[in-house]
């Protein structure tokens, strides 16, 4: 495997984290991606937060293949800690099953704890059972049940 990093996107990278975003089973090509105007701005909220971060795993030659969005949420409990919130997760569709996602995770999780974070919390859709499988390999549990309201 080669060498591989964890760190913020740039804006040049926005196609191709979308094109992450679009690939559940397959790679989407970032050439084909637009970006649209809600696409600037959500990255330019994101950029400009301290409490969010758009993560990209990218190889030596700057390929990427792999993000996560962390958003870091303040708390009353776990003594004032600060929760790591990731949503997002995606490795391209043909580089799974070789340590990648495994990477990304446990490197997003070391930020958060660099951060002082007291824990890291997902959500999944429960449609995908290969992801809790993997997040469970990762130590995380099943701890609460989830719930979200459209808009």
């Amino acid at each position: 495997m080669t060498a591989v990093t964890l760190r913020p996107a740039t804006r040049a990278e926005l196609p191709a984290v979308l094109a992450l975003l679009a690939d559940e089973d397959r790679v989407v090509d970032p050439a084909g991606i637009v970006v649209g105007e809600a696409h600037e701005r959500a990255f330019a909220s994101i950029e400009a937060d301290p409490r969010n971060e758009m993560l990209v795993l990218v190889e030596e030659d700057g390929t990427v293949i792999g993000c996560l969005q962390a958003t870091y949420v303040p708390g009353l409990g776990k003594g004032g800690a600060e929760r790591a919130l990731v949503e997002a997760v995606r490795i391209r569709a043909d580089r799974r099953g070789g340590g990648l996602g495994r990477i990304l995770m446990e490197s997003a999780a070391a930020r958060a704890r660099a951060r002082g974070c007291a824990l890291v919390q997902l959500t999944s859709n429960k449609q995908r059972v290969a992801a809790h499988r993997f997040y469970a390999s990762l130590g995380y549990a099943r701890s609460h049940e989830g719930f979200k309201l459209v808009l």
